[in-house]
């Protein structure tokens, strides 16, 4: 790979007090050997983070990359989620992750949906007991509500150090990120292109207004929220395009042009 590596993302501290970087890689839906020449370029380029889960059916091609790469094994921020169906087997499920990952710990481990639409409270204290056991750095959910999150504190006394959802300027919402901030909690986000509407005219001015491209400048957008975000991409430039944001800043005229794009109420 000749693209030269690339000023490595800012972090934000989690509640615990471990880092996470700003900006990872996202590696659904890539599988097999896609999936472990991904996770190397991109930490070639300069990537420290990088998402997976135990639905992705990756984590094997993910631990393959993470052996073979030169990068060492506490440089890189490693997700995993655990699936609403593995309630009861939480344990048994993050050892078989652990495994395929090939590392005796995890920096992140998120419940990955509600499960049954409940905030899975006796899933959520198995995973206060793996960060406890050092099996996980730091523990999270995804694509819950606000008022799941305080159901799992009333219950546990503990926030979700980190929140993952859908989230792009069509899915912002004011009230969530300002919420996840009162309780200490920091917005992840998956999938920030998908929805984006990257054709969106606000959008294309604004990175012409900067010399950079539509997804960068929402990938800049997420960042200077303090939100963490995980582009996926298997294409090497695009990888070095996603990552290569901290030449340029966002007035704040524009970040509320792009918040103001949003559906949400």
């Amino acid at each position: 790979m000749t693209q030269q590596t690339l000023t490595a993302a800012p972090t934000v501290q989690l509640a615990a007090g471990t880092h996470m970087p700003l900006i990872g890689f996202g590696t659904h839906p890539l599988r097999g050997a896609e999936a472990t020449e991904a996770v190397l370029h991109a930490l070639q380029t300069g990537y420290r983070s990088v998402d997976t889960a135990t639905r992705y059916q990756n984590q094997d091609a993910v631990g393959e990359a993470l052996r073979r790469t030169d990068v060492p094994r506490e440089e890189v921020f490693a997700t995993t989620k655990l699936p609403p169906d593995s309630v009861g087997y939480e344990f048994q499920t993050l050892h078989a992750s652990l495994k395929a990952l090939g590392t005796d710990y995890v920096d992140l481990w998120l419940m990955h949906w509600p499960p049954g639409g409940s905030a899975g409270v006796s899933a959520w204290k198995q995973l206060v007991r793996a960060r406890e056991k050092g099996l996980v750095r730091a523990i999270g959910v995804s694509n819950y509500q606000l008022r799941l999150l305080d159901q799992l504190h009333a219950e546990t006394g503990v926030y979700p150090e980190v929140a993952q959802l859908q989230w792009s300027p069509v899915h912002f919402s004011a009230r969530y990120l300002s919420g996840c901030a009162e309780r200490g909690v920091v917005v992840g986000a998956h999938s920030p292109f998908r929805s984006a509407r990257l054709d969106d005219p606000s959008l294309a001015a604004i990175a012409q207004a900067h010399g950079a491209s539509v997804t960068q400048v929402i990938v800049r957008w997420n960042v200077q929220h303090g939100v963490a975000v995980v582009p996926k991409s298997a294409h090497q430039d695009r990888m070095a395009t996603n990552l290569d944001v901290m030449w340029f800043e966002l007035s704040e005229t524009e970040m509320k042009t792009i918040d103001d794009l949003s559906e949400l109420e």
